[in-house]
């Protein structure tokens, strides 16, 4: 009886998975690792004029150091717009978070009528690109060609200006809540549908009412979707853009340096210094890595001690 024949051990087999692995790896490498370095390696730089800065070599790209790294912390226009963001973050945050669990938690409950086309109806503004939301946020904020000032004015009630003065961050906020609400709904209630029915089954025959098992079992189940969305609601709060840049043509009172990406872009194409630019997108990128970790590791530490109680 003949032996069955032995594979031969090529290294073929081996390395078959770092080759399925290469177009990821070089197209990481090409669009994600290689910009970054170069934005880095910028952020070092300086341009330094010689004379008039007129004729060849007048204008010579040196080495500089922590120079844009120290004038991006000493720029006052930068921290504003850092703060300005921190008080839009803390607007935006809380109340999308918020009406993404109470709806995810209100389309989860029992009898519920026309689930399906409330699930769609809150998802899609999340699928409208954000510039043309903040577009027709702001044709609606905007007085003189708003419905709602028309309304206002019909009915002899006060008509606020949105886009000028504390409002303003209100407006912003409220374009915000309304794209992302729906798409933190459905990362939650597809968390909460994935909890065993008996979990509450078993909470209904121990007597508790829906608004104990909405508070004391199913937040808690999904405290990690939570986590989870919050972490993306912080970068997503940090790299605001395209709305307070869609509505600076309609108010005076967006500056072209409103958030720090605003500012980067200002320095970057408007004042064409792309090394102060590139230094102030690393720090902004370190701060967001800063906070993001920081936050996570929070998380995790608080899972692991309730883990352990």
């Amino acid at each position: 009886m003949k032996s069955p024949a032995r594979r031969p051990h090529g290294g073929g087999a081996h390395r078959a998975p770092y080759l399925f692995l290469v177009p990821a790896v070089v197209l990481f490498a090409l669009f994600f690792a290689l910009p970054i370095g170069y934005a880095v390696w910028l952020s070092f730089r300086k341009v330094q004029v010689s004379g008039l800065g007129l004729g060849a070599g007048a204008r010579e790209e040196v080495w500089a150091g922590l120079e844009n790294y120290t004038g991006a912390l000493s720029d006052s226009e930068l921290l504003n717009g850092a703060l300005r963001v921190l008080g839009y973050g803390c607007i935006v945050v809380p109340v999308m978070l918020g009406l993404a669990l109470l709806f995810a938690l209100m389309l989860d409950a029992e009898r519920v009528r026309l689930a399906p086309v409330t699930r769609l109806a809150i998802f899609l503004p999340y699928a409208v690109p954000g510039v043309v939301a903040a577009l027709l946020w702001g044709f609606l904020y905007l007085p003189s060609v708003s419905p709602f000032h028309y309304a206002l004015d019909a009915l002899g009630l006060p008509q606020p200006d949105l886009l000028d003065g504390g409002p303003l961050y209100a407006a912003l906020s409220n374009i915000a809540v309304w794209g992302g609400t729906g798409f933190n709904m459905i990362v939650i209630y597809t968390a909460l549908r994935a909890v065993p029915a008996e979990v509450y089954e078993a909470a209904k025959l121990d007597g508790a009412t829906p608004l104990q098992i909405a508070l004391r079992i199913k937040i808690p189940m999904v405290a990690p979707s939570l986590v989870l969305t919050f972490f993306f609601s912080i970068i997503a709060t940090l790299q605001v853009f395209s709305e307070p840049t869609t509505l600076k043509p309609l108010t005076n009172s967006v500056s072209t340096t409103w958030s720090p990406l605003m500012k980067v872009y200002q320095d970057a194409f408007g004042n064409g210094d792309i090394h102060a630019a590139a230094a102030q997108a690393t720090l902004i990128a370190l701060a967001t890595l800063a906070l993001s970790f920081g936050f996570l590791r929070t998380a995790n530490r608080r899972t692991r001690q309730e883990a352990g109680r």
